[in-house]
């Protein structure tokens, strides 16, 4: 049994992943299109980034701590990929560009509006370059909209979409989300029509348009305030951490009281007994019987009395600790981890989740790996490449070059 059991993870191990032989050339910057082509990396694809030679994409420099090293930012949405350099403000880099476009599957840019249609790489052109092609465009708005030209990044997608409005407590400003949803929510979003574009292709023999608004992914990331906010005529406020209507749904005080020291508890209205859990897993199971807490609707009319009953209790025990009991008892719950200390997490660094790779500058550094768990899909995680590492490599691959024509490119700074 053992060996027929080895013998299967043998054959997912050689099996080719999803998107194996699917090229994709990737001529986006910072994060809304990194994080989309970096997932169709992880799931196999040979995703080519496209920079420019003297510096490469902003994010590779924009943020980084030190001058010798691409930035921790650039490496993290970029693991898995190739790089090489074109000059695309020289005639004879274009030309080079529109060759690679001939044997590409997927071309992704997140450019501001209306630069890569003027550098000659607008939708009619590059679909009659090749007809196969799926071409997709991450922008803060829509082309229709009124806002088409403004630019647009994280924040400014979260203002306008409808995430930053509804993030913060009542009767305050609303709080930017920390989470770069604008970006890598968009860029998710983006890479489910990529697959579905390749899908339709076995179809149809063609590529597609697919354009999406960093506006528009956030509101559709908003669905459940909006949901709440279809059914009044006033403002919908701001719920800050509690859930409305119901307690408990908030955070609650750990030991030793620090600022990182909190457990999220959550009884659902939707399962009573959660809530007959939680009172037994805290030693109060005189809380059924008292008359401000019979029911979900009840307990959110009287919510400070049930969150000092569960802050007497959770005060005196670590998040940890918290955590281990009230979830084990069957109570939704979980501690309030920092980044620190997810990036030190034994659990995730067991699992995968968190590894480390080792960059040709920095060294080790820890990255976040793919949540995404496929039993015949398996690719092992890839530090992000240095600026046009793959220069070589690729255009030898792709288009036939020898080493002494990229030399020569490289010295007539077309590359």
């Amino acid at each position: 049994m053992q060996d027929q059991v080895r013998q299967q993870e043998i054959a997912t191990e050689t099996q080719a992943p999803a998107l194996k032989g699917i090229k994709v050339l990737d001529f986006t910057q910072f994060e809304a299109g990194p994080s989309c082509t970096e997932a169709l990396a992880w799931l196999g694809a040979d995703v080519v980034k496209v920079e420019e030679p003297s510096r490469g994409e902003p994010g590779r420099w924009g943020s980084s701590d030190r001058p010798d090293a691409d930035s921790h930012y650039f490496i993290y949405y970029n693991l898995n990929k190739r790089s090489v350099t074109c000059n695309l403000k020289s005639e004879e880099g274009k030309a080079l560009v529109r060759r690679m476009i001939e044997k590409a599957d997927v071309l992704m840019e997140n450019m501001a509006p209306g630069t890569f249609a003027r550098l000659g790489f607008d939708w009619p052109r590059l679909h009659a370059l090749n007809p196969r092609l799926i071409f997709v465009q991450v922008k803060g708005f829509a082309p229709e909209s009124p806002h088409a030209n403004y630019l647009s990044f994280d924040m400014i997608a979260q203002a306008m979409g409808g995430t930053m409005g509804v993030n913060g407590h009542p009767d305050q400003p609303p709080v930017r989300p920390g989470p770069t949803i604008g970006d890598t929510g968009t860029g998710m979003l983006a890479a489910m029509g990529i697959l579905a574009a390749l899908y339709q292709r076995m179809t149809t023999g063609r590529g597609q348009h697919i354009q999406i608004a960093m506006r528009d992914a956030m509101l559709n990331y908003c669905r459940t305030p909006m949901s709440r906010q279809a059914g009044m005529t006033d403002q919908l406020p701001r719920g800050g951490n509690t859930v409305p209507g119901t307690a408990p749904g908030g955070l609650y005080t750990c030991a030793p009281g620090g600022l990182n020291d909190l457990c999220y508890i959550f009884a659902s209205r939707g399962n009573e007994e959660h809530w007959r859990r939680l009172v037994k897993a805290i030693g109060r199971e005189d809380l059924l019987n008292d008359p401000r807490m019979t029911d979900p609707t009840t307990r959110g009319q009287n919510r400070e009395a049930v969150d000092a009953a569960i802050n007497e209790w959770t005060s005196k025990r670590t998040k940890q600790e918290v955590t281990k009991v009230i979830a084990g008892a069957g109570v939704p719950c979980g501690a309030v981890m920092t980044t620190l200390e997810l990036l030190h997490d034994p659990d995730l660094h067991a699992r995968g989740m968190m590894q480390k790779i080792e960059h040709p500058i920095r060294g080790t550094v820890t990255v976040p790996g793919w949540p995404l768990r496929m039993s015949d899909t398996k690719v092992a995680l890839k530090c992000a490449p240095a600026l046009g590492a793959d220069c070589e490599a690729i255009y030898g691959e792709w288009l036939g070059c020898s080493a002494d024509e990229v030399k020569g490119m490289r010295q007539s700074k077309v590359i």
